[in-house]
Parts: structure tokens; C-alpha cells; sequence
């Protein structure tokens, strides 16, 4: 694999008087996509979020292509081509799809480069065509499964180098589950774009990784491929026993 893209390194990170993560490190190289799975609670979510800059390190760094992240806004993250699809989705829910889709690529309209940005429209709406068929319909009144991808298709019009994927399985039917997951899967064999997936079906998140990371209480508990971790007797214990046949 290639030089490592994103390096995070000894990351603590306080709520008050919690500590939600507690010396965490990870790295992810370029073109990678490295899965993060773990129990409720065990700083999945917090990650992400600092890695985006919506929280704010105790301490620790976080590397990405060489320059530190630490102490950037959100919006200052987003300029060095990093994107977050939350959980939970967050969709301008008063906002048509193709508004939002716009908001994705904000960034690159205001560098004056709007037909480039049209020509991904129009693919977003080829990989997933209900956003097409609902284009001028309003972002709140799609299904949970049509926000996701819809959150998804907003993030890749940015054209990020890092992708942070948070839980986007949650609330899904399992039909659209799979065709999440089918994305994603393509979205590695491009290697376009550098990816980090949060998941809480273990074992969906293990079958697509490169790599993955297990945390517990905040911290890295194990790591491995997911193709090791899937047959860790540990991780299956914990983690894989609802795994479908």
C-alpha cells in the first residue's frame, strides 16, 4: 500500500469530565479503506467528529498529508479535501436534492468550477438515479435510505481525498443497506478516493476493509485486515454473532 494519507497519533479527547477517547492511534494510507468497528460508546463517532474538526483534541495530533489538523474549523478541514458524512445523515432537509448536492460542492463553485461540478452532479445522479427522479424534490421528504445516499452523493461532489463515513447503515432496511454497501465497494476498487468507515454491523464493515481498527473504551482494543479480524475469536465473540449466513 502507499504512503500513509491520514496519521493520528496519541488522540485524547474530553467531553467535560469524560474522557471519550484516550490515546488513540490509527493511520490510513492512500487509496485505503480502513473500517473502525466497536461498541456503543467506544468513540467511533467521537473520532470522526474531531477528525473533522467539530471537536476539539486534548491532546495529540492528527496528520493528514503531512500537515497538521489540529486547531482547524471545520470549514478550514473541508479545504484541505477532507468530507464527513455524519450520522445520522444531515441532509438540508428544506432543501431540494439538487441544492444540497450544490452545497456539497460549495468549495470548489466558489474556485469557479461549476462545469465540473455539473458533470458530477449528473454522475451522482448515474450511481444513484432515484436522486435524479427526485431532484427538485425537497431533501426532508425522502425515505431514510434516499437521505443516505443523497448525504453520500453531497460528500463526493467535493471530490474529497479523505472520506469519513459514519454508521451509514443506521436505520436502513437491509435491501438498501446492500446498496450502500455496493457503493462503497466500488468506491474502493476505484482507489480514487481514501476512506474511513465507521460501522456498526461489524461484519459488513470487515468484509469491504482494507484494514480495521477494534475500539473499546476509547482506545484501539486490536487491529489487522478485516479479512484477520473477521477470523479473530475475540471480534467474533463480540462483535460478529448476529453475522447473517
Amino acid at each position: 500500500m502507499s504512503e500513509d494519507l491520514l496519521t493520528v497519533t496519541d488522540l485524547v479527547v474530553d467531553y467535560g469530565k469524560i474522557r471519550a477517547l484516550k490515546g488513540l492511534s490509527l493511520r490510513v494510507a492512500k487509496g485505503e479503506l480502513v473500517a473502525v468497528i466497536g461498541s456503543n460508546g467506544a468513540g467511533k463517532t467521537t473520532t470522526l467528529r474531531t477528525l473533522s474538526g467539530l471537536l476539539k483534541p486534548t491532546s495529540g495530533t492528527i496528520t493528514f498529508d503531512g500537515k497538521s489538523l489540529v486547531g482547524l474549523r471545520p470549514d478550514q478541514i473541508v479545504l484541505r479535501n477532507v468530507a464527513h458524512v455524519p450520522e445520522g445523515r444531515r441532509v438540508f432537509s428544506g432543501q431540494s436534492v439538487r441544492d444540497n448536492l450544490l452545497l456539497g460542492a460549495y468549495v470548489r463553485l466558489r474556485h469557479g468550477d461549476s462545469a465540473a461540478v455539473e458533470d458530477d452532479i449528473e454522475r451522482m445522479y448515474q450511481i444513484f438515479p432515484r436522486l435524479k427522479e427526485r431532484v427538485n424534490q425537497q431533501a426532508g421528504t425522502l425515505s431514510g435510505g434516499e437521505q443516505q445516499m443523497l448525504a453520500i452523493a453531497r460528500a463526493l461532489v467535493a471530490k474529497p481525498r479523505l472520506l469519513l463515513l459514519d454508521e451509514p447503515s443506521m436505520g436502513l432496511a437491509p435491501v438498501i443497506i446492500d446498496e450502500v454497501f455496493g457503493l462503497i465497494e466500488r468506491l474502493k476498487a476505484a482507489r480514487e478516493t481514501t476512506i474511513l468507515l465507521v460501522e456498526q454491523l461489524a461484519y459488513r464493515a470487515l468484509e469491504v476493509a482494507d484494514r480495521a481498527y477494534v475500539l473499546a473504551q476509547g482506545a484501539v482494543q486490536l487491529s489487522g485486515t478485516g479479512r484477520e479480524l473477521m477470523g479473530n475469536e475475540e471480534v467474533q465473540r463480540a462483535y460478529l454473532g448476529a453475522r447473517k449466513t
